[in-house]
């Protein structure tokens, strides 16, 4: 429930400052992407300033997000591994008590008869 309000205290100011911000925006622009030909680019773009804002904003967390993913591989690898031994470590364990819990059929193991006493040898 703390979780809920802590976000909607969060990202209801943040909706209100983005459609304040995309209303006193609507100047369109034209982006280029040809850096030989100012006149008459090959390639462009004519679109609102908020919306190339917003979309270089969106761009740059999926940019930010893959680059931790592809950073955290390591970690999640050993995280597989690490749960693979524990499961191997588990069933071994469970073979052993199994084993520990079965009659066995080797008799267990008797004390030693008591030690013979001998006279000593007649002359």
């Amino acid at each position: 429930m703390l979780r809920k309000i802590a976000a909607a205290l969060i990202l209801v100011p943040l909706a209100v400052l983005i459609i304040v911000f995309a209303v006193a925006n609507r100047q369109t622009v034209t982006v280029s992407f040809d850096p030989f030909s100012a006149s008459a680019p090959a390639a462009s773009l004519t679109m609102p300033v908020f919306a190339l804002i917003i979309a270089t904003l969106i761009a740059g967390v999926i940019i930010g997000g893959v680059a931790a993913w592809l950073d955290q591989g390591k970690w999640r690898r050993r995280g597989r591994r690490s749960e693979r031994d524990a499961g191997a470590l588990r069933a071994r364990l469970d073979a052993l008590e199994r084993a520990a819990a079965e009659p066995s059929l080797v008799p267990r193991e008797q004390p030693p008869p008591p030690r013979l006493k001998l006279k000593p040898p007649v002359q």
